[in-house]
């Protein structure tokens, strides 16, 4: 009498399933597009930062991801939740934004630039793209400022940081307002942009793509300025526009960006902030910025701060990023002040 063979497991994905194909790390990035970035952020936090870049790689590639792969994707993690599922799409943008709100624009710039296919640009564009700085100040230098915006928002920020500071000085400042208000341009006058450039760089015109542009892409270049033609920028600009300079600012420094700033400039920072203020703004921070802030305090401080946190329970969202914003505008005044540097110019140092 032969075996009778084993019952299927009726929780097992089926063979032809994209989920059994997958593996591991494919697997939780799709979770993560799933859950969304503000989940998908809290799950960041708690990986190690090889994992975190291994896992950004994966959601980087996801484009739209149909009901049957999520419901695949979230029987084999967990059965609750698969009727709400809709079309969801990961991808640059997605992955962008779910490590911002993880580990810091800094770091998720950083990550970003090394594992996300770069956006295919036009035959014209890529070969401007291509070129050297210098090479480029020269194509673009009689343009005019909306025009080398344009530009700048195909390059790597810092690229573009260098064909900035060779363009005339007194179009700059107007160069970084117009990228900040970059707003997705008619496919037809990113054409004819095209298509000029092309006949100047002899390259054969092809169908456009839009730009990038926008809050983020003037933060990354004034973020890969030397620090005094990035302030100057943003003095002449807030000038005009206050309200724009303070929506750069927010691009170019979170409050998990602290972590990237030296114990020194920790301490000095940290001797101008309540111990209940910080204990309300780390609420919501990575444990890698919990540890670096609580360890740039005494150990009472940081037990009263611990003890604090512990007792307040859950907060509002407001109240967090209202005591995160103080400090941060502690930061800035004392990085305008010179008594701490931040970012690029720490790094250089």
């Amino acid at each position: 009498m032969s075996a009778s063979a084993p019952a299927p497991d009726p929780n097992a994905p089926a063979p032809s399933s994209p989920v059994s194909r997958m593996t591991t790390f494919q697997k939780l990035a799709a979770l993560l597009v799933v859950l969304g970035q503000d989940s998908a952020a809290a799950v960041l936090k708690g990986l190690s930062p090889q994992d975190v870049e291994a896992v950004s790689v994966e959601m980087a590639k996801i484009g739209l991801m149909d009901q049957a792969t999520q419901q695949a994707i979230l029987t084999e993690f967990s059965e609750v939740a698969i009727e709400a599922s809709t079309a969801v799409r990961g991808g640059v943008d997605f992955t962008q934004l779910a490590l911002e709100k993880a580990i810091g624009i800094f770091k998720a710039n950083n990550i970003v630039s090394r594992v996300a296919p770069t956006r295919t640009p036009v035959a014209a564009m890529q070969e401007i793209v291509d070129m050297e700085a210098r090479q480029i100040s020269n194509l673009i230098k009689n343009e005019q400022p909306q025009t080398v915006a344009l530009i700048l928002s195909y390059l790597p920020p810092d690229k573009a940081a260098q064909v900035l500071t060779m363009t005339r000085a007194e179009v700059r400042d107007q160069v970084i307002e117009r990228l900040a208000t970059l707003v997705p341009t008619p496919i037809e006058a990113v054409e004819r942009l095209v298509s000029i450039l092309g006949a100047k760089t002899g390259v054969k015109q092809t169908r456009a793509l839009n730009q990038t542009g926008g809050l983020k892409c003037a933060a990354a270049i004034l973020n890969a300025l030397d620090k005094n033609n990035s302030k100057s920028l943003l003095v002449a600009i807030e000038e005009r526009n206050p309200e724009l300079v303070q929506s750069i600012q927010q691009k170019m420094f979170t409050f998990e960006d602290l972590v990237t700033i030296e114990p020194a400039g920790l301490q000095r920072i940290l001797r101008e902030v309540d111990l209940r203020e910080l204990a309300i703004a780390l609420k919501s921070a990575s444990e890698e910025l919990k540890g670096a802030l609580l360890g740039a305090i005494s150990k009472r401080a940081a037990e009263t701060v611990s003890e604090e946190m512990g007792l307040m329970g859950p907060l509002k969202l407001r109240d967090i990023e209202a005591a995160q914003n103080k400090i941060i505008e502690i930061v800035r005044r004392l990085e305008s002040e010179g008594e701490i540097t931040i970012g690029r110019e720490q790094t250089a140092a």
